[in-house]
């Protein structure tokens, strides 16, 4: 059975908890605190050397990081990754997307802002992290105009990537009141059967050492 390692307020970590359930898959669950620096521990340490969560252990002592690996690796031979060559480019360029333009700006600031960790100097980077992040809401609500999600018209990982950190920009102070082909892709999202709130908690397990 596959063990994640997460904690429960990251955007990236539910991207993993969305699809593993999506998809039916069983998963133990280990809750980790990165305000209390539980993913710095030497043990931790010892499964991801990086020190970031979420961390996928797919059988004893073997881990894969990065939530959008642990997204295209989960997703193989399903109904998230599409199978036509152009339509999984697509797929892979909303993700790079998301990683560099969009989690950059729009979860750095919900982060500051949830977690208290909001200082002087990063009160200063606010406005370019708001213009950016407002950037690229803009690029995505133009590719919904055109299509129902980002890699087709059939949900894909592109969109579960891109879903986490949008549907709670709000809760770093962006307002996507004027994005209607936003709102309705989110809505779709949030009707897919097997589908949980990023608040959804899985039952967890000790933490193994």
């Amino acid at each position: 059975m596959f063990r994640l390692y997460d904690d429960m307020s990251s955007g990236n970590g539910y991207k993993v908890r969305l699809l593993l359930t999506l998809l039916g898959i069983p998963f133990d669950y280990v809750a980790l605190d990165i305000d209390r620096a539980e993913t710095r521990t030497p043990e931790f340490l010892r499964k991801n050397p990086n020190g970031r969560i979420p961390l996928l252990e797919i059988a004893p002592g073997d881990y894969l990081a990065e939530s959008n690996a642990i997204l295209f690796y989960l997703a193989e031979g399903t109904q998230f990754m599409p199978q036509e060559k152009r339509a999984r480019g697509a797929a892979l360029q909303w993700m790079f997307f998301e990683q560099y333009s969009h989690e950059p700006n729009i979860a750095t600031v919900r982060y500051w802002i949830t977690h208290k960790v909001l200082t002087p100097e990063r009160e200063a980077q606010l406005p370019t992290k708001r213009k950016l992040g407002y950037a690229a809401l803009d690029v995505m609500e133009g590719e919904l105009k055109k299509r129902a999600f980002y890699a087709g018209e059939q949900m894909s990982i592109a969109d579960i990537a891109l879903y986490a950190y949008t549907h709670v920009a709000g809760e770093g102070g962006f307002d996507l009141s004027n994005y209607s082909a936003i709102n309705a892709w989110l809505a779709r999202i949030a009707a897919t059967p097997r589908y949980i709130p990023i608040t959804f908690r899985p039952p967890s397990r000790p933490q193994a050492a």
